[in-house]
């Protein structure tokens, strides 16, 4: 009698579709990881779905459940969609979702690659940046989104109230997200990485964010450094993107040239981002770098790689390289092969790219 075979692994994903055009990128996504895992027959995927979100809040003021943070840390991994509706303010949808996962979790480490893929014009003149990527590094953790300040002196009437918004940088905090961003250098065809900086304005926390990055760097010899003031970084990024591999920087500075990077790569559609806890004590997020896009939502046009790019990264942290490349490749081809949604310049619907990214999976090679 044969060898019984070994039960195939199954991984349990929670979903948090979010607002807006998330639920229609993030079923994109979920398709193509429903079409790697049938290839490959290494894996299964239970999806258990959440519906918090602003529709959520409505019904109960509150973004998500009481103890929702202990539901998700029994998954291997979060997927998430977007947040963010008119009906309710930005403040209190980003804090009371997205921000409060990553920070309950202790998500510290955000990572977005910039890609350029080929079929897809930017607003770039170096044209030869097809196939060229870097990897922004987030601090995720701190820095300018700690949450700590208040409002003050509102008795004293209209223009005599105080905002104070404190940012937090801690050395341990520094020290682990800079770890993080050299050894993925280490991995890269160049071994560099550029920190991002203003402290020749912002004399305490950047002077010990600049500090403990020469500290960390003497661990490193095989990889080269260099530091960027952020108002320089921005006009490196357009002028000079060929010089950066992976840029590290603040939890502000990195979530603003993050989108500018992707801008660049040709739409904030093509961004994709993961919140990685990376000692594994809670499961990362991974998600798209776009909003919710209350404008598009509903109408089927929406831009998906972002949220596909973002499965793929997913599947490569649980340990399915493989079918994160398929997946991967598979984007690359289609939008090399002009099929494009309306914010790049093309016309194709989120389905129409679907069937054919999904027609793709079931063959692309490994990248």
């Amino acid at each position: 009698m044969a060898d019984a075979k070994p039960p195939v692994p199954e991984l349990a994903i929670a979903v948090i579709p979010g607002d807006g055009i998330g639920a229609e990128v993030v079923a994109v996504g979920r398709a193509a990881v429903e079409a790697a895992a049938a290839r490959s027959g290494a894996f299964t995927v239970r999806w258990t779905e959440f519906g918090w979100g602003c529709d959520y809040y409505a019904r109960h003021g509150r973004m998500m459940a009481a103890d929702g943070l202990d539901q998700l840390r029994g998954f291997d991994a979060i997927y998430f969609g977007a947040v963010g509706w008119p009906t309710v303010p930005d403040h209190v949808s980003l804090w009371g979702l997205r921000l409060a996962i990553c920070q309950g979790l202790d998500l510290w480490a955000n990572i977005r690659p910039v890609t350029f893929l080929p079929g897809i014009q930017g607003p770039l003149r170096n044209t030869g940046l097809a196939g060229t990527s870097w990897v922004m590094v987030r601090e995720n953790s701190e820095g300018e989104y700690s949450g700590i300040g208040g409002r003050n002196l509102g008795a004293r009437g209209q223009g005599g109230e105080v905002a104070l918004e404190t940012a937090l940088f801690t050395d341990a905090g520094c020290e682990r997200i800079m770890r993080h961003a050299f050894e993925l250098a280490l991995g890269r065809p160049v071994r560099h990485v550029t920190s991002v900086t203003k402290s020749n304005a912002q004399r305490f926390g950047m002077v010990l964010w600049d500090e403990v990055l020469e500290r960390v760097a003497g661990d490193y010899p095989g990889v080269s450094t260099d530091r960027c003031l952020v108002d320089a970084m921005a006009a490196r990024m357009v002028l000079k993107p060929e010089s950066l591999s992976v840029v590290v920087a603040s939890n502000l500075h990195a979530d603003i040239l993050s989108d500018l990077g992707s801008a660049l790569s040709g739409g904030l559609g093509l961004g994709c981002s993961a919140n990685l806890n990376p000692q594994r004590r809670a499961p990362s997020m991974f998600e798209p770098v776009h909003g919710s896009a209350p404008d598009i939502a509903g109408r089927g046009i929406a831009n998906p790689i972002g949220a596909v790019a973002s499965a793929a990264m997913m599947l490569d942290h649980l340990g399915h390289a493989a079918e994160a490349g398929w997946i991967s490749g598979a984007v690359r081809s289609t939008v090399a092969d002009g099929f494009l949604t309306p914010d790049l310049g093309g016309s194709s619907t989120s389905a129409e790219f679907c069937d054919q990214l999904i027609g793709r999976i079931g063959q692309a090679a490994e990248i």
